[in-house]
């Protein structure tokens, strides 16, 4: 894997802090004895898991990667099997074709078997519909750019490294809310500067992952199918989310240079080639301002920070950014483990460069939600916590894990499309599990693996309705471990917070937000795996 070589607010908070700290989890499940013979005692997290990590991935939907999954146990993941939601243009029609703007799948090169006129579709190999990405882009395809290259449309076969890389597509804030048009997600292309991409779904059982965990002496795993990014939009917004349940509040209004969004009458912010907008528009960083009556909490509108800024602490990139959060007002999961002596870290790729000056080409410095926070600034006490992925992986390797470790890899092994490599972001999954589990905790430790946001793929589960931030598409989930006894199917509803109320609940910290304080967590999935008791023989 090419990028091994890396490997050497003040906020008003959107939903409200809730006061009271939630009861811990129950412990129910057997106990597990050490991996070498020593009986451990019950951990707090479900199932009696001492350890946790959470490893956050990069921009698939559901359907995009796992929708072909199938099987698991007796039980049957809710996939891709129907066919897809008929795509709709801009005025409510359907298509016929789907055009494409990645220059792999555009007409040429790839024959001309499509004309849909009435949409200005004059040349398309695609129907509207779904299809597999596998068929037309490989995996040994030289289709990704080189680190730090920009290619919008993508990289022509032959003209790039091996990778079977797509185009990036567009996943912001106001765009995925009118792509899921209110549950009937049939919007996904129109309001895409990809197009007929969105449609687009890797061959799940082709993918690393997927093959790793169905090989001899692989761990159990549950698959969550009905598991929802917390908030709509990217990257950056979800990332917050996964910290601190709340979207951050630019509180210079915008004098660090984040603006705020002009919506059409159809909510849309941005011109694309199938969509054009009604009115005035303005494709900010920033909420919409707030009209007479609004509330902010209720509305999602003023200076909130919902589309890519940098952080005002380095390593930080160019462009717009917002003033520090302040911990003391609205604290994040990292704060309330601190407190409760919980030991964690965040441990990412890249991040020792990083911090030194000298980040990696692909190295994602929005993809650090706690360096937005003045604890963690530099010089704070917090900063401590921040931490390469090269030493998580010896303390795998060592048996050191803190009770709690989040996970974000680098950018070109963090699977996001554009930049990186589906398959190879796949092996670099992979190989982490495979440290963590036989690593000597690897039995105690629960492991979460997750997506950030949907990356502008489509899915055909339509999220539930809970708040005005979300939640957004339905993103892939696993939860497994060493120490699971079954593999199955968790249909219980979860999203990106359910990952702060697992912990929450586990070690008794108040929740940060509503939308945490509400949240199943993730027992039931943990419980459908089970858990080996190990007699010490």
């Amino acid at each position: 894997m090419k990028a091994r070589l890396l490997a050497a607010l003040a906020g008003v908070a959107a939903l409200g802090l809730a006061a009271a700290a939630m009861p811990a989890q129950a412990q129910s499940a057997p106990v597990l004895a050490g991996d070498h013979g020593n009986h451990a005692a019950p951990g707090p997290l479900p199932g009696g898991y001492s350890n946790l990590v959470v490893i956050y991935e990069e921009n698939h939907s559901f359907d995009n990667l796992y929708g072909s999954w199938g099987r698991v146990g007796p039980d049957v993941v809710d996939g891709a099997q129907q066919p897809a939601v008929t795509q709709v243009a801009q005025d409510g029609t359907a298509y016929r074709c789907l055009p494409q703007t990645d220059v792999n799948l555009e007409s040429p090169p790839l024959p001309n078997t499509c004309q849909d006129a009435s949409h200005g579709v004059t040349a398309s190999s695609f129907t509207n519909g779904a299809f597999v990405i596998d068929d037309f882009i490989k995996r040994e395809d030289t289709t990704c750019p080189r680190p730090g290259q920009s290619a919008p449309n993508g990289v022509l076969k032959g003209a790039g490294l091996e990778g079977g890389c797509t185009r990036d597509q567009v996943h912001r804030f106001y765009q995925e809310q009118y792509q899921i048009d209110g549950g009937k997600q049939d919007r996904y292309v129109t309001g895409s500067d990809a197009t007929g991409l969105t449609m687009g779904r890797y061959d799940t059982k082709a993918l690393p992952i997927y093959q790793y965990l169905h090989s001899p002496h692989a761990p159990n795993y549950v698959v969550a199918d009905r598991f929802f990014q917390a908030a709509f939009g990217g990257s950056f917004l979800n990332h917050q989310w996964l910290v601190a349940a709340r979207s951050p509040l630019d509180t210079s209004h915008g004098a660090l240079l984040a603006k705020n969004s002009v919506l059409d009458s159809n909510g849309m912010v941005n011109k694309y080639p199938l969509y054009t907008p009604t009115g005035p528009f303005a494709d900010g960083a920033l909420t919409r301002k707030c009209a007479a009556g609004d509330d902010p909490k209720v509305a999602a509108c003023g200076d909130y920070a919902v589309n890519t800024v940098q952080p005002s602490s380095r390593p930080a990139g160019g462009g717009a950014k917002i003033p520090l959060i302040d911990d003391t007002a609205f604290p994040n999961i990292g704060d309330e483990l601190s407190a409760a002596g919980v030991s964690w870290n965040w441990y990412a790729g890249g991040w020792d460069q990083a911090a030194s000056g000298h980040p990696g080409k692909t190295f994602q410095f929005h993809h650090q939600p706690l360096n937005y926070f003045a604890n963690y600034a530099e010089g704070a006490p917090g900063r401590s916590h921040l931490q390469d992925q090269t030493k998580f992986e010896a303390a795998a390797e060592n048996g050191t894990l803190p009770q709690v470790s989040f996970v974000k890899p680098y950018g070109t092994e963090n699977e996001h499309p554009g930049y990186a490599s589906e398959h190879e972001g796949s092996d670099a999954l992979v190989h982490l599990v495979k440290t963590i589990t036989a690593g000597p905790q690897g039995r105690q430790t629960l492991i979460i693996v997750t997506y950030d946001e949907f990356g502008g793929s489509y899915d055909h589960v339509a999220p539930p309705k809970v708040d005005a931030w979300g939640p957004g598409t339905r993103i892939p989930a696993l939860v497994l471990s060493a120490g699971m006894k079954h593999s199955g199917v968790s249909h219980e509803v979860y999203d990106t917070t359910s990952i702060l109320a697992t912990i929450e609940h586990s070690f008794g910290l108040a929740p940060l937000s509503t939308r945490d304080a509400s949240v199943h967590d993730l027992g039931p999935a943990v419980a459908i795996g089970g858990r080996h008791v190990d007699n010490g023989h």
